[in-house]
């Protein structure tokens, strides 16, 4: 199993940055262990400052819920199922796109989280930071 390092962190924010570079936009890539423990924060240049936080948070909740942030989308629009969730756990639940859980063996090994542009963006360069994670580990399954 995959321990989520400094080392592995280092290589996936790399990846999410030249992603981030390509849509021209600076954000901010966080990567966490299974327990939700920060391993790196990595902001580029005149990236939000807002977005620190956020890309924080949605790594933890992805952790924390075991799914992609996208997921809780419509389950948390009033009248849903799980509205007011982003209320719960001081309010660091994050209902929309942008964080992701690395997944080794059908489980939870870490987390990243982007932020500092549009949902669709935000999961874009998160993603790219997945793809290499899972490109690292040839055992792997969402």
């Amino acid at each position: 199993m995959t321990k989520v390092n400094l080392e592995l962190a280092k290589q996936l924010t790399d990846g999410a940055e030249k992603e981030s570079q390509k849509i021209g936009v600076n954000m901010v890539i966080t990567v966490l262990d299974e327990g939700g423990n920060l391993i790196a924060t990595h902001r580029m240049d005149d990236a939000w400052l807002a977005s620190i936080d956020i890309a924080q948070n949605k790594a933890w909740t992805s952790v924390a819920l075991k799914m992609s942030t996208s997921n809780l989308a419509e389950a948390t629009v009033p009248k849903a199922e799980l509205y007011g969730l982003n209320t719960t756990n001081n309010g660091r639940i994050v209902v929309f796109g942008g964080g992701i859980p690395l997944i080794q063996d059908g489980k939870v090994v870490g987390a990243v989280g982007v932020s500092g542009s549009s949902v669709d963006h935000d999961c874009q360069v998160a993603q790219a930071a997945v793809d290499v994670f899972e490109s690292l580990n040839v055992s792997t399954g969402q």
